[in-house]
């Protein structure tokens, strides 16, 4: 019997398609990147039986919890948290030094994510002139973008600019972020010329306005027992405000705070929530063929706002928690819907965790304080201008470190190392610091190996200060009984953060073995089979991994 000779052509053109099929990479549609400003490893537990099920809890449920994930570095904020989760590396290599931080070389202040070659889009402001060029490393997102050939679309959105633009990296399809000034979502030309008509449609709503109208508690307010009485003095006043009660008429303190009052309640976080679902449908995020996955990076950055203003302790805090609780369970049942459960994965951490209140734990009999930076400074100048004969020989102590004025000790011809000895002599009986090095002598200090790897870690020589400084637990920068809280130190409340996966090939249950922030990155890369950021430091956590 003779056999077509065209009927075996394509028998084997549909042998070798199926072969081909068989070698497909095996990923996600869609990795969705949590960072919850601010949120403490805590935060999981302390309301976790008022959270609904779909949201914290589904996490919980259904997703793998790291339990002890730490922060490998100070100091402890925004700008170097969100590095540091996407490249797996820190700030001694990434370059993020600071939310601001100081080129040492020419003492010029520079903000994280400025770039003044660049301009706005969707705004005439400052607001725009971002972009992740001060990035000097490459984000999962970057390597995810080189695995697919730039097939894989990343996108990144917080209110916060440094929080939507150093997740996504700097291959990124786009980045959008909140311009207080106008209520809209804008991005730069680094990204983009125009903004996408459906990004215009979506800032037409005004939907900042409409939420801007009042904030009672989610629930009675006498349920709120995890949480100091309402009118606590633990707190900050909003601008133009007669009383720190609820409910709060957020449509009335809208004419003295601005547009950009949303940040400072949970609706911000509603907010994200609504452009995030808005990105996932009009950019098809999850829709590409198989094994090209697309990244979305969130950040929830009103977490943020609302525990510097109101501190831990407080309802305000608590209903934050409570109102993205439903906001995160109103995100996953879209992806569900959207992309289909099992078919995406979810990751959700924080950039760093949040203090008490000084004089909260001082009131319940604890040790704590408030280290008055300016008064510092300007201490350690005059005792530096007696000894030396020349001023302001220190530029600041930003960062919790000390910047020199390398000019003024140059054009004077002083001796660097005598000028540091000096600073460290002063700073080390200066009350509330624990500790103090010259960085360049830091292996020979007597400070515990686990702060001292920290603070090799957070140092960068072209960006940070060339002395470091560590503040007694509960101790930070501020003034004597201010209200709300910040954060920047190594300690737990500061360094202890979620690391919760679920969905896509993700084990259900936790880790109680240590694991660091800089282990996230090459987790997912392992999940998705890419190279790990190139100044990646991290491992991955394989028991995560199904």
């Amino acid at each position: 019997m003779k056999i077509n000779k065209t009927f075996l052509s394509v028998l084997g053109l549909f042998a070798g398609l199926s072969m081909y099929a068989q070698q497909e990479v095996n990923r996600p549609k869609l990795v969705v990147g949590i960072v919850v400003d601010q949120m403490r490893w805590d935060y999981l537990y302390r309301y976790q039986d008022r959270y609904s099920k779909g949201g914290f809890n589904r996490m919980m449920n259904e997703g793998f919890s790291n339990e002890n994930t730490y922060i490998p570095y100070v100091p402890t904020v925004t700008a170097i948290g969100h590095s540091s989760i996407y490249t797996g590396s820190v700030p001694a290599i990434h370059g993020i030094a600071g939310n601001d931080f100081i080129i040492q070389a020419t003492g010029q202040e520079m903000y994280c994510t400025q770039d003044d070659s660049v301009t706005g889009v969707g705004t005439a402001g400052k607001a725009g002139k971002m972009s992740p060029k001060n990035l000097l490393v490459s984000t999962v997102t970057d390597q995810l973008k080189l695995a697919t050939n730039f097939r894989s679309k990343v996108y990144g959105v917080s209110l916060k600019d440094r929080g939507g633009i150093l997740p996504a990296g700097h291959f990124a399809d786009a980045a959008f972020w909140f311009d207080g000034e106008t209520g809209n979502w804008i991005t730069s030309s680094y990204y983009m010329n125009e903004l996408p008509k459906w990004l215009e449609n979506f800032n037409g709503q005004k939907l900042a306005e409409k939420y801007l109208d009042k904030w009672n508690t989610l629930y009675p307010i006498n349920t709120y027992v995890q949480s100091e009485k309402d009118g606590n003095p633990y707190r900050e006043n909003y601008k133009g405000a007669t009383k720190m009660q609820f409910p709060y008429d957020l449509k009335s303190l809208k004419k003295d705070n601005g547009i950009g009052l949303i940040r400072n309640t949970p609706f911000g976080n509603s907010l994200t929530k609504d452009i995030a679902i808005a990105i996932i449908d009009n950019e098809k995020l999850g829709q590409n063929e198989k094994g090209i996955t697309d990244f979305l990076a969130v950040s929830f950055s009103s977490t943020d706002y609302v525990g510097h203003q109101f501190s831990p302790n407080t309802i305000e805090t608590e209903d934050t928690y409570l109102r993205l609780d439903k906001d995160l369970e109103t995100l996953f049942n879209h992806l569900d819907k959207k992309v289909g459960k099992g078919e995406y994965v979810v990751f959700l951490t924080a950039d760093h965790g949040g203090a008490h209140n000084p004089k909260y734990f001082q009131d319940k009999r604890g040790n704590a304080g408030y280290f008055p930076t300016g008064e510092v400074k300007k201490g350690l100048n005059a005792k530096l201008t007696e000894e030396f004969k020349i001023g302001d020989l220190v530029r600041s102590l930003s960062n919790y470190q000390v910047h020199l004025n390398y000019q003024a000790i140059e054009q004077n011809n002083l001796n660097e190392e005598a000028v540091k000895d000096a600073i460290v002599k002063y700073m080390r009986k200066v009350d509330g610091v624990s500790f103090v090095s010259d960085m360049d002598k830091i292996d020979q200090t007597p400070i515990p190996a686990i702060i001292k790897e920290r603070m090799v870690n957070g140092y960068n020589r072209k960006r940070s200060g060339a002395i470091n400084y560590i503040l007694e637990p509960q101790w930070y920068g501020g003034k004597l009984n201010a209200g709300g809280t910040t954060h920047g130190t190594w300690g737990s409340y500061d360094a202890h953060i979620p690391f919760v996966l679920m969905g896509w090939g993700i084990k259900h249950g936790a880790n109680n073995n240590p694991v660091h922030m800089t282990d996230i990155a090459p987790t997912i890369s392992a999940l998705l089979h890419i190279e790990e950021p190139n100044g990646n430091i991290g491992k991955p956590v394989t028991e995560v991994i199904q």
